[in-house]
Parts: structure tokens; C-alpha cells; sequence
């Protein structure tokens, strides 16, 4: 795989605050990662790094396997970390004519890039007649101008309704569905799950996880259990090299797996063993539950 970003030991401090923390991770082509966490996790303070806006307190970074200087890497990157801004009273054309000067690209992508937000339709209208997200969309389509090999988003779909949220990560999907890499912040966990195929989990500054969406924590899920005699049936279930941690609440026994079994096997086992069953569900902890347990669990 190409790395785009390779992030090694970053570390920012403000005064006596470490917003980021050692924090090291990867971005490899072709793939949509989410750095996930609550506010003030260092989310945004990682990415103005490696976009040269903020300047780390130590470690390193390097575009594209550090063949090019940060500022040539730039030009190949297309980003959006603040508030859209553009020229209330210019249209959309206008205002992309202006980025392209800027960014020293040509025109000719204007057109693909408003057709790829939706928002070809609207070209000819200013700017200030836009909706919330319209303006992220035309803030999306001025990123992509310079076809950047990766695109990254700080909390993209931020403020806007739940149409507008739909629109943007449909968007999302479109682009990387393209080929280009897309880095994006997010503290919502449904986001991240939607549209990231690899996620990176940030609390206070520190890397909890970093991998892919599906295998947080790598859950073996665990079972709902009932009998007549739960007393004989805990007392199984501890001494079961399978379980880790067994929870009895109001009558119902939960018991959590450190490994694959399933439920025929256990019911068999058990009734092998005169445990006879009233209940037996088996499921699987939600991303939510898991990435809940990741960031509420404290370290000291």
C-alpha cells in the first residue's frame, strides 16, 4: 500500500495542556479514515499539524513517504478546517474562479466539481443565497479542484440538518468511491461507522485504537442466559475457559466471550451437564457500546 501520511510520536502542548499526545498512525491510499473522539480530544490540533497551520511541541510527519517538502506535499492535498468562507455576493463559478487563481489550477474542473456536490444547478447564484449545506458542499467542490490524492474534512457535517448530513456523506462516499483518500474528524461515532472504512480513536490527546471500523475491539460478542437453577449455572459458566466476565441481573445471567463458541454448543454442553435452559440469545456489542467502553475507561 502507498502511504500518504505517515504520522510518528506528534506531540502538542499549549502551556500546561497536551492537546496531542505521541500519537502515531498511518494513512494509507484508497481508504476513508475517521479520527474519532469527543471534543477536545486533539482531533482538529492533529490536523492543523500536518496541514503546517499549527506547529507540533515534537515528533514528526511526512507527506507521501517524505519525498516531497510539506509545502510542495500541500498542493496535492485538499482540505477544509474552517468555516467555508467565500465572497457573499459572487456566485459559485465566481468564487471557484478565484480558488483556482489562488491555488494556481486550472478552471476547467469547476463544472465536474459543482456537478459531483450537486450543486451544478445552483453555479450562476451567489454565495450568500446558499443554505448551510450548500456552502459545505461548495467548500467540498473548491478542495477537489487541484484533484488532490486525499481529501480531509474537520467535522464535516457540523451544524446542519439531517438532509444536509445525508447529502454531505453521500458526497463523502462518491469521492472515495473515485479513488481519492480521505482523512475527516468527527465525534460522531454513526459518521464515522457510516461512511469510514478505518478509524482512529482519540481521547485527551492519546490513540486508543487505530485500525479498521469493523474490527474494534474485536468482540466476541456474548450470551443472554436463564435456568431454573442460575446458581448451578454461573458457577458452570466461571469455570468455562470461553467466559471472561460474568454479570446476574434480575434473574437474566450475561456472560461475556474471550473467544468464538456457539449457541448450540453451549446449550448442548450445558444440558450435557443438567443445565437446562429457559433463555439463550447470543449477541454482539454494538460499535456504539464498544466505543463507548474505549473512551470512558480510564487509563490511570
Amino acid at each position: 500500500m502507498e502511504t500518504i501520511l505517515s504520522v510518528n510520536k506528534l506531540t502538542k502542548k499549549f502551556g500546561y495542556l497536551t492537546a496531542v499526545k505521541d500519537l502515531s498512525f498511518n494513512i494509507e491510499k484508497g481508504n476513508v479514515y475517521g479520527i474519532l473522539g469527543p471534543n477536545g480530544s486533539g482531533k482538529s490540533t492533529t490536523l492543523g499539524i500536518v496541514l503546517n497551520v499549527v506547529n507540533s511541541s515534537g515528533g514528526e510527519f511526512s507527506w507521501f513517504g517524505g519525498t516531497l517538502s510539506t509545502h510542495k506535499a500541500l498542493k496535492k492535498v485538499g482540505a477544509i478546517i474552517e468555516r467555508p468562507n467565500f465572497y457573499p455576493y459572487l456566485t459559485a463559478i465566481e468564487n471557484l474562479k478565484l480558488v483556482c487563481k489562488i491555488k494556481e489550477v486550472s478552471e476547467d474542473k469547476i463544472e465536474e466539481k459543482l456537478e459531483l456536490v450537486g450543486l451544478l444547478d445552483r453555479k450562476n447564484s451567489k454565495f450568500r443565497t446558499f443554505s448551510l449545506g450548500m456552502k459545505q458542499r461548495l467548500a467540498i467542490a473548491s478542495a477537489l479542484l487541484n484533484d488532490p490524492s486525499i481529501l480531509i474534512l474537520d467535522e464535516p457535517t457540523n451544524g446542519l440538518d439531517p438532509q444536509g448530513i445525508h447529502q454531505i456523506r453521500e458526497i463523502i462516499k462518491k469521492i472515495a468511491g473515485q479513488g481519492t483518500t480521505i482523512l475527516l474528524a468527527s465525534h460522531l461515532l454513526d459518521e464515522v461507522e457510516k461512511v469510514c472504512s478505518h478509524v482512529i480513536i482519540l481521547r485527551q490527546g492519546e490513540k486508543l485504537y487505530s485500525g479498521p471500523v469493523d474490527g474494534m475491539l474485536r468482540s466476541h460478542g456474548f450470551f443472554e442466559l436463564k435456568s431454573a437453577d442460575n446458581k448451578n449455572l454461573v458457577s458452570y459458566l466461571g469455570q468455562h475457559a470461553s467466559f471472561g466476565s460474568i454479570k446476574q441481573e434480575n434473574g437474566l445471567v450475561t456472560a461475556f466471550l474471550k473467544e468464538e463458541l456457539e449457541a448450540p454448543t453451549l446449550n448442548q454442553d450445558l444440558f450435557n451437564n443438567g443445565i437446562i435452559l429457559s433463555h439463550l440469545v447470543k449477541r454482539k456489542e454494538s460499535l456504539e457500546e464498544q466505543f463507548l467502553s474505549l473512551t470512558n475507561h480510564t487509563n490511570h
